[in-house]
């Protein structure tokens, strides 16, 4: 199934956006530049801050992990110099979490992890922040193998994927810029160095290569053609634009 994303439906917030995947939905909200505090304004750069909050409960160390995770990956894309002294604030909510998440012998944290890398670059992109590159993410599961035969890792798996494939030995997040660049490497679990390697080729290829590419899922459909993230992006921001742009066109 491919990813559903709703953009700018927040009106009191400067960029807004609904990212659902996969049984995953988070809400995100932007604002910004907006003035910052004397205690937290850099003379040369824009200061961002990231706030993730989850599904149900107050935050937790895993929430403070994950934001650093997340500004540590976005201020390497955002254009800070070009809005210094400033303030870009960003909030992640999690509305909903799929139906057995729990037991799927994942790190739930590291399963959350892509979807809030997509939501939070489609608020930026809403709200107009100035960007150097976007950016596309993946999780990627490596099962562990009953027999010795090797078991082909799983691109973005569902939870039912993953409760099926069970015990899962390592999972891994990959973020790639849209020049290929790698963003972020996130892996827990046991693995080998050429698992990895196999694990990064995949998500390289489903988030940056042009069409033709392996899809996700055995392949993302819009408009009824197999595209992978990049174009899935690209598509996205075209029909945003589309809307933006209507009233050049009406009568």
């Amino acid at each position: 199934m491919a990813p559903e994303a709703h953009l700018s439906h927040l009106h009191r917030a400067d960029g807004s956006a609904t990212y659902t995947h996969n049984g995953y939905s988070v809400i995100g909200a932007v604002n910004g530049p907006i003035e910052v505090q004397r205690r937290d304004e850099m003379p040369e750069e824009a200061t961002l801050e990231i706030h993730v909050r989850p599904a149900a409960g107050i935050g937790s160390p895993k929430e403070r992990h994950l934001e650093t995770l997340l500004h540590n990956t976005l201020r390497s894309i955002i254009l800070t110099r070009s809005i210094p002294r400033t303030l870009v604030q960003i909030t992640l909510q999690v509305r909903s979490l799929p139906e057995g998440g729990t037991v799927t012998d994942v790190n739930t944290s590291l399963a959350l992890l892509p979807h809030l890398l997509q939501t939070a670059l489609l608020t930026l992109l809403s709200a107009s922040i100035p960007l150097s590159t976007t950016l596309t993410s993946v999780l990627v599961a490596i099962p562990a193998s009953k027999s010795s035969k090797p078991i082909a890792p799983l691109l973005a798996p569902t939870a039912d994927d993953l409760l099926r494939a069970r015990p899962i030995r390592s999972t891994h997040v990959f973020a790639f810029s849209g020049n290929r660049k790698l963003l972020l490497n996130e892996s827990h679990g046991v693995f080998t160095y050429e698992e990895w390697d196999e694990a990064c080729e995949m998500a390289e290829e489903v988030c940056c290569k042009d069409k033709g590419g392996v899809g996700l899922n055995e392949g993302v459909e819009v408009d009824g053609s197999q595209v992978n993230l990049d174009e899935w992006l690209r598509s996205v921001v075209k029909r945003k634009v589309e809307v933006e742009q209507r009233w050049r066109i009406a009568p």
